[in-house]
């Protein structure tokens, strides 16, 4: 009866740090081996490691915009001034300093970002990328393209 219930606990806190982002797996680690006897810590390693590498593997698709001229030299959320110029972006919940692949749907055209600030705030959007990003997948003149993300770091 023990085994199950720590079975379903561990996928609970897999499928939690999953939802949360990378970041979260090492939180869910901890307290999943807390919940665990000795002899089973090995195991419970062993399968978040394999959803930290799905995690990793993971790919979004939806929307991307661009910031506009207006955000130049603001603050971003991790406390860098905001330049156009670098391969930068914006993510509701990808922990900042994580780096993506963003691939325009439409060309597949594709270009590594370091996600340093939130948003996109616009509805449906899944990412706003800095000028030189936009540039470098072909959006900047459309303003919006269909992407798909892929977690790199």
């Amino acid at each position: 009866m023990k085994k199950p219930i720590q079975q379903l606990m561990k996928v609970a806190f897999v499928t939690s740090a999953l939802a949360l982002g990378s970041s979260a797996v090492g939180m869910a680690s901890a307290t999943a081996l807390s919940f665990n006897a000795p002899n089973e810590v090995n195991e419970t390693r062993n399968s978040l490691e394999s959803s930290s590498e799905k995690l990793l593997a993971h790919q979004l698709q939806g929307e991307a915009s661009w910031y506009g001229p207006n955000f130049k030299g603001q603050t971003t959320a991790n406390g860098e001034t905001f330049n156009p110029s670098e391969m930068t972006a914006a993510h509701r919940t990808l922990p900042l300093g994580s780096r993506v692949r963003v691939t325009n749907q439409r060309n597949n055209q594709s270009v590594v970002v370091r996600i340093n600030d939130r948003g996109p705030y616009a509805g449906g959007r899944v990412i706003d990328l800095s000028r030189a990003a936009a540039e470098a997948i072909g959006m900047r003149g459309s303003g919006v393209a269909p992407v798909s993300i892929q977690v790199i770091e």
